[in-house]
Protein backbone atom coordinates (compact mmCIF):
# COMPACT_ATOMS: atom_id res chain seq x y z
CA UNK A 1 0.00 0.00 0.00
CA UNK A 2 1.84 3.07 -1.30
CA UNK A 3 0.41 6.27 0.17
CA UNK A 4 1.22 9.81 -0.93
CA UNK A 5 0.64 12.63 1.56
CA UNK A 6 0.41 15.89 -0.35
CA UNK A 7 1.25 18.82 1.91
CA UNK A 8 3.24 16.58 4.23
CA UNK A 9 5.23 19.45 5.75
CA UNK A 10 2.15 21.51 6.69
CA UNK A 11 0.20 21.61 9.93
CA UNK A 12 -2.54 19.18 8.84
CA UNK A 13 -0.09 17.06 6.82
CA UNK A 14 2.02 16.50 9.91
CA UNK A 15 -1.03 15.42 11.92
CA UNK A 16 -2.07 13.16 9.03
CA UNK A 17 1.25 11.34 9.25
CA UNK A 18 0.80 10.92 13.01
CA UNK A 19 -2.74 9.57 12.56
CA UNK A 20 -1.64 7.09 9.88
CA UNK A 21 1.01 5.81 12.28
CA UNK A 22 -1.21 5.77 15.36
CA UNK A 23 -3.99 3.87 13.60
CA UNK A 24 -1.45 1.47 12.08
CA UNK A 25 -2.67 2.14 8.55
CA UNK A 26 -0.94 -0.44 6.33
CA UNK A 27 1.52 1.90 4.60
CA UNK A 28 4.28 -0.06 2.90
CA UNK A 29 5.80 3.02 1.27
CA UNK A 30 5.20 6.64 2.20
CA UNK A 31 5.49 9.28 -0.51
CA UNK A 32 5.65 12.72 1.13
CA UNK A 33 4.86 15.57 -1.26
CA UNK A 34 5.32 19.28 -0.67
CA UNK A 35 6.26 22.52 -2.39
CA UNK A 36 9.41 22.87 -4.47
CA UNK A 37 11.36 24.42 -1.58
CA UNK A 38 10.82 21.30 0.55
CA UNK A 39 11.89 18.71 -2.04
CA UNK A 40 14.58 16.46 -0.60
CA UNK A 41 13.67 17.18 2.99
CA UNK A 42 13.38 13.97 5.03
CA UNK A 43 10.08 13.06 6.68
CA UNK A 44 10.18 10.50 9.50
CA UNK A 45 7.45 7.86 9.50
CA UNK A 46 7.46 4.60 11.47
CA UNK A 47 11.17 4.95 12.26
CA UNK A 48 12.10 5.43 8.61
CA UNK A 49 13.00 8.54 6.66
CA UNK A 50 11.33 9.33 3.35
CA UNK A 51 12.41 12.21 1.09
CA UNK A 52 9.89 14.82 0.01
CA UNK A 53 9.21 14.61 -3.74
CA UNK A 54 7.45 16.77 -6.32
CA UNK A 55 3.87 16.31 -7.50
CA UNK A 56 4.85 14.76 -10.80
CA UNK A 57 7.41 12.45 -9.19
CA UNK A 58 4.70 11.29 -6.78
CA UNK A 59 2.36 10.46 -9.68
CA UNK A 60 5.17 8.60 -11.44
CA UNK A 61 5.72 6.51 -8.28
CA UNK A 62 2.12 5.26 -8.67
CA UNK A 63 0.75 5.32 -5.11
CA UNK A 64 -2.52 3.55 -4.39
CA UNK A 65 -3.93 6.66 -2.79
CA UNK A 66 -3.03 10.29 -2.21
CA UNK A 67 -4.15 12.21 0.86
CA UNK A 68 -4.24 15.90 -0.05
CA UNK A 69 -3.87 18.80 2.37
CA UNK A 70 -2.24 21.47 0.28
CA UNK A 71 -4.90 24.09 -0.44
CA UNK A 72 -7.70 24.46 -2.95
CA UNK A 73 -5.65 25.77 -5.87
CA UNK A 74 -3.17 22.93 -5.63
CA UNK A 75 -5.95 20.40 -5.40
CA UNK A 76 -7.83 21.80 -8.40
CA UNK A 77 -4.67 21.55 -10.49
CA UNK A 78 -3.22 18.24 -9.31
CA UNK A 79 -6.00 16.02 -7.93
CA UNK A 80 -7.35 15.28 -11.44
CA UNK A 81 -3.84 14.37 -12.61
CA UNK A 82 -3.49 11.86 -9.77
CA UNK A 83 -6.98 10.53 -10.47
CA UNK A 84 -6.24 10.17 -14.19
CA UNK A 85 -3.27 8.01 -13.22
CA UNK A 86 -5.64 5.67 -11.32
CA UNK A 87 -4.74 7.04 -7.89
CA UNK A 88 -7.57 7.58 -5.40
CA UNK A 89 -7.44 11.09 -3.96
CA UNK A 90 -8.93 12.09 -0.60
CA UNK A 91 -8.85 15.87 -0.56
CA UNK A 92 -8.94 18.03 2.54
CA UNK A 93 -9.41 21.38 0.78
CA UNK A 94 -12.65 23.10 -0.21
CA UNK A 95 -11.95 22.56 -3.92
CA UNK A 96 -14.27 19.60 -4.58
CA UNK A 97 -16.75 19.66 -1.70
CA UNK A 98 -19.68 21.15 -3.55
CA UNK A 99 -18.90 19.48 -6.89
CA UNK A 100 -22.00 17.42 -7.70
CA UNK A 101 -19.84 14.66 -9.18
CA UNK A 102 -17.81 14.23 -5.95
CA UNK A 103 -18.78 12.57 -2.70
CA UNK A 104 -18.45 14.66 0.49
CA UNK A 105 -17.80 12.08 3.17
CA UNK A 106 -17.96 11.73 6.93
CA UNK A 107 -17.49 7.96 7.41
CA UNK A 108 -19.90 7.66 10.35
CA UNK A 109 -22.66 9.12 8.18
CA UNK A 110 -22.35 8.46 4.45
CA UNK A 111 -19.27 6.38 3.56
CA UNK A 112 -21.58 3.76 2.08
CA UNK A 113 -22.10 6.09 -0.91
CA UNK A 114 -18.51 5.46 -2.06
CA UNK A 115 -17.72 3.21 -5.02
CA UNK A 116 -14.65 2.25 -7.02
CA UNK A 117 -15.55 5.06 -9.44
CA UNK A 118 -14.89 7.74 -6.82
CA UNK A 119 -11.33 8.79 -7.59
CA UNK A 120 -11.54 12.22 -5.96
CA UNK A 121 -13.28 12.17 -2.57
CA UNK A 122 -13.88 15.40 -0.65
CA UNK A 123 -13.21 15.77 3.06
CA UNK A 124 -15.64 18.30 4.62
CA UNK A 125 -14.74 21.46 6.48
CA UNK A 126 -13.59 20.94 10.07
CA UNK A 127 -16.46 22.84 11.70
CA UNK A 128 -19.00 21.00 9.55
CA UNK A 129 -17.62 17.54 10.38
CA UNK A 130 -17.97 17.82 14.14
CA UNK A 131 -21.46 19.31 13.89
CA UNK A 132 -22.90 16.69 11.54
CA UNK A 133 -21.34 13.77 13.46
CA UNK A 134 -23.40 14.88 16.45
CA UNK A 135 -26.53 15.84 14.52
CA UNK A 136 -26.85 12.91 12.08
CA UNK A 137 -28.40 10.45 14.58
CA UNK A 138 -30.83 13.13 15.78
CA UNK A 139 -31.81 14.01 12.21
CA UNK A 140 -32.67 10.37 11.52
CA UNK A 141 -34.99 10.23 14.50
CA UNK A 142 -36.53 13.70 14.75
CA UNK A 143 -35.79 15.33 11.33
CA UNK A 144 -33.94 18.61 11.58
CA UNK A 145 -35.83 21.67 10.42
CA UNK A 146 -33.37 24.45 11.26
CA UNK A 147 -29.86 24.88 12.72
CA UNK A 148 -28.44 28.05 14.26
CA UNK A 149 -24.72 27.64 14.95
CA UNK A 150 -22.05 29.92 16.36
CA UNK A 151 -18.49 28.63 16.16
CA UNK A 152 -15.50 29.44 18.36
CA UNK A 153 -12.62 28.31 16.19
CA UNK A 154 -9.01 27.53 17.00
CA UNK A 155 -6.17 29.46 15.38
CA UNK A 156 -4.80 26.13 14.13
CA UNK A 157 -7.61 26.15 11.59
CA UNK A 158 -5.81 29.03 9.88
CA UNK A 159 -2.39 27.35 9.91
CA UNK A 160 1.16 27.80 11.13
CA UNK A 161 1.17 31.55 10.42
CA UNK A 162 -1.70 32.08 12.87
CA UNK A 163 -0.03 29.96 15.54
CA UNK A 164 3.08 32.13 15.21
CA UNK A 165 0.99 35.30 15.42
CA UNK A 166 -0.53 34.23 18.71
CA UNK A 167 2.81 33.10 20.12
CA UNK A 168 4.42 36.41 19.11
CA UNK A 169 1.62 38.46 20.63
CA UNK A 170 1.77 36.51 23.89
CA UNK A 171 5.53 37.14 24.01
CA UNK A 172 5.18 40.81 23.09
CA UNK A 173 7.05 40.31 19.81
CA UNK A 174 6.19 42.05 16.54
CA UNK A 175 5.78 39.58 13.69
CA UNK A 176 3.86 38.51 10.61
CA UNK A 177 0.07 38.76 10.95
CA UNK A 178 -2.28 36.01 9.83
CA UNK A 179 -5.32 38.08 10.83
CA UNK A 180 -6.21 41.74 10.27
CA UNK A 181 -6.25 42.26 14.05
CA UNK A 182 -4.46 40.87 17.11
CA UNK A 183 -5.83 37.48 18.16
CA UNK A 184 -4.37 37.37 21.70
CA UNK A 185 -7.08 38.27 24.23
CA UNK A 186 -9.45 38.83 21.32
CA UNK A 187 -12.30 37.24 19.35
CA UNK A 188 -12.51 37.95 15.62
CA UNK A 189 -15.92 37.34 13.94
CA UNK A 190 -14.24 36.73 10.60
CA UNK A 191 -13.24 33.24 9.41
CA UNK A 192 -12.21 33.09 5.74
CA UNK A 193 -13.30 35.76 3.22
CA UNK A 194 -16.65 37.53 3.09
CA UNK A 195 -19.13 36.60 0.38
CA UNK A 196 -21.61 38.99 -1.29
CA UNK A 197 -24.36 38.02 1.16
CA UNK A 198 -22.33 39.31 4.14
CA UNK A 199 -21.50 35.83 5.43
CA UNK A 200 -17.98 34.41 5.34
CA UNK A 201 -17.05 31.35 3.30
CA UNK A 202 -16.60 29.45 6.56
CA UNK A 203 -20.17 30.24 7.56
CA UNK A 204 -21.55 29.25 4.17
CA UNK A 205 -19.59 25.98 4.26
CA UNK A 206 -21.62 25.05 7.34
CA UNK A 207 -24.79 25.72 5.37
CA UNK A 208 -23.98 23.99 2.10
CA UNK A 209 -21.92 21.07 3.38
CA UNK A 210 -24.42 20.14 6.11
CA UNK A 211 -27.19 19.85 3.54
CA UNK A 212 -25.03 17.76 1.21
CA UNK A 213 -23.70 15.37 3.86
CA UNK A 214 -27.13 14.81 5.43
CA UNK A 215 -28.64 14.63 1.93
CA UNK A 216 -31.40 17.07 2.80
CA UNK A 217 -31.59 20.51 1.19
CA UNK A 218 -34.66 21.40 3.26
CA UNK A 219 -32.53 21.88 6.39
CA UNK A 220 -32.20 25.61 7.06
CA UNK A 221 -28.80 26.58 8.47
CA UNK A 222 -27.51 29.95 9.62
CA UNK A 223 -24.02 30.41 11.04
CA UNK A 224 -21.65 32.87 12.69
CA UNK A 225 -17.98 31.83 12.73
CA UNK A 226 -15.58 33.39 15.24
CA UNK A 227 -11.82 32.95 15.61
CA UNK A 228 -10.59 32.78 19.23
CA UNK A 229 -7.09 32.42 20.74
CA UNK A 230 -7.21 28.68 21.47
CA UNK A 231 -5.16 25.91 19.90
CA UNK A 232 -6.90 22.74 21.02
CA UNK A 233 -9.95 22.55 18.80
CA UNK A 234 -13.16 24.15 17.60
CA UNK A 235 -16.23 24.71 19.78
CA UNK A 236 -19.79 25.25 18.58
CA UNK A 237 -22.97 26.47 20.22
CA UNK A 238 -25.73 24.77 18.23
CA UNK A 239 -29.47 25.34 18.41
CA UNK A 240 -31.48 22.71 16.53
CA UNK A 241 -35.18 22.86 15.69
CA UNK A 242 -36.74 19.50 14.83
CA UNK A 243 -39.89 18.68 12.90
CA UNK A 244 -40.88 16.32 15.73
CA UNK A 245 -40.68 16.65 19.48
CA UNK A 246 -38.04 14.78 21.44
CA UNK A 247 -37.31 13.40 24.87
CA UNK A 248 -34.02 14.60 26.35
CA UNK A 249 -33.24 11.14 27.73
CA UNK A 250 -33.66 9.68 24.25
CA UNK A 251 -31.40 12.38 22.80
CA UNK A 252 -28.67 11.42 25.28
CA UNK A 253 -29.14 7.75 24.44
CA UNK A 254 -28.91 8.40 20.69
CA UNK A 255 -25.74 10.44 21.15
CA UNK A 256 -24.20 7.88 23.51
CA UNK A 257 -24.80 5.20 20.89
CA UNK A 258 -23.53 7.29 17.97
CA UNK A 259 -20.12 6.27 16.56
CA UNK A 260 -17.43 8.86 17.18
CA UNK A 261 -19.44 10.80 19.78
CA UNK A 262 -18.67 11.13 23.48
CA UNK A 263 -21.30 12.75 25.69
CA UNK A 264 -19.88 14.96 28.47
CA UNK A 265 -22.95 16.40 30.12
CA UNK A 266 -23.11 16.52 33.90
CA UNK A 267 -23.54 20.07 35.14
CA UNK A 268 -23.68 18.85 38.78
CA UNK A 269 -19.92 18.31 38.61
CA UNK A 270 -19.17 20.88 35.87
CA UNK A 271 -18.63 18.29 33.15
CA UNK A 272 -18.93 19.65 29.62
CA UNK A 273 -16.77 19.61 26.49
CA UNK A 274 -13.81 21.99 26.20
CA UNK A 275 -11.07 22.26 23.57
CA UNK A 276 -8.35 21.80 26.17
CA UNK A 277 -9.61 18.23 26.67
CA UNK A 278 -10.47 17.53 23.01
CA UNK A 279 -6.94 18.41 21.92
CA UNK A 280 -5.18 15.36 20.44
CA UNK A 281 -8.31 13.19 20.47
CA UNK A 282 -10.34 11.85 17.53
CA UNK A 283 -13.84 12.03 19.01
CA UNK A 284 -16.59 14.62 18.86
CA UNK A 285 -17.59 15.73 22.36
CA UNK A 286 -21.15 16.85 23.09
CA UNK A 287 -22.63 18.46 26.18
CA UNK A 288 -24.79 21.27 27.65
CA UNK A 289 -27.81 19.40 26.30
CA UNK A 290 -30.96 21.31 27.19
CA UNK A 291 -34.37 22.09 25.83
CA UNK A 292 -34.84 25.50 24.20
CA UNK A 293 -37.78 26.98 26.10
CA UNK A 294 -38.28 29.78 23.59
CA UNK A 295 -39.75 27.64 20.81
CA UNK A 296 -41.14 24.11 20.32
CA UNK A 297 -39.10 21.01 19.42
CA UNK A 298 -35.78 22.82 19.85
CA UNK A 299 -32.54 21.72 21.49
CA UNK A 300 -29.38 23.53 22.59
CA UNK A 301 -26.05 21.73 22.57
CA UNK A 302 -22.32 22.42 22.77
CA UNK A 303 -20.01 20.51 20.41
CA UNK A 304 -16.21 20.38 20.59
CA UNK A 305 -13.61 18.52 18.55
CA UNK A 306 -9.93 18.74 17.59
CA UNK A 307 -10.10 20.48 14.23
CA UNK A 308 -6.76 19.10 13.02
CA UNK A 309 -7.74 15.52 13.82
CA UNK A 310 -11.43 14.61 13.37
CA UNK A 311 -11.89 17.92 11.59
CA UNK A 312 -9.21 17.08 9.03
CA UNK A 313 -6.55 14.36 9.30
CA UNK A 314 -8.49 11.65 11.15
CA UNK A 315 -11.57 11.96 8.96
CA UNK A 316 -9.31 11.63 5.89
CA UNK A 317 -7.64 8.49 7.23
CA UNK A 318 -11.01 7.04 8.25
CA UNK A 319 -12.19 7.44 4.65
CA UNK A 320 -9.06 5.61 3.51
CA UNK A 321 -9.72 2.84 6.05
CA UNK A 322 -13.27 2.44 4.76
CA UNK A 323 -12.07 2.19 1.17
CA UNK A 324 -9.68 -0.59 2.17
CA UNK A 325 -12.23 -2.45 4.28
CA UNK A 326 -14.71 -2.52 1.37
CA UNK A 327 -12.03 -3.38 -1.23
CA UNK A 328 -12.72 -0.15 -3.09
CA UNK A 329 -9.05 0.48 -3.67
Amino acid sequence: MKVAVVGATGLVGNVMLNVLEERNFPVTELIPVASERSIGKLISFKDKDFPVVSMQDAIDMKPNMALFSAGGGTSLEWAPKFADAGITVIDNSSAWRMDRTKQLVVPEINADALTTNDKIIANPNCSTIQMVVALAPLHKTYKIKRIVVSTYQSITGTGVKAVRQLENEMAGVQGEMAYPYPIHQNAIPHCDVFEENGYTKEEMKLVRETQKILNDNTIAVTATAVRIPTAGGHSEAVNVEFENDYDLKDVRRLLNDAPGVIVQDNIDVNTYPMPIYANGKDDVFVGRLRRDGSQPNSLNMWIVSDNLRKGAATNTVQIAEYLLSKHLI
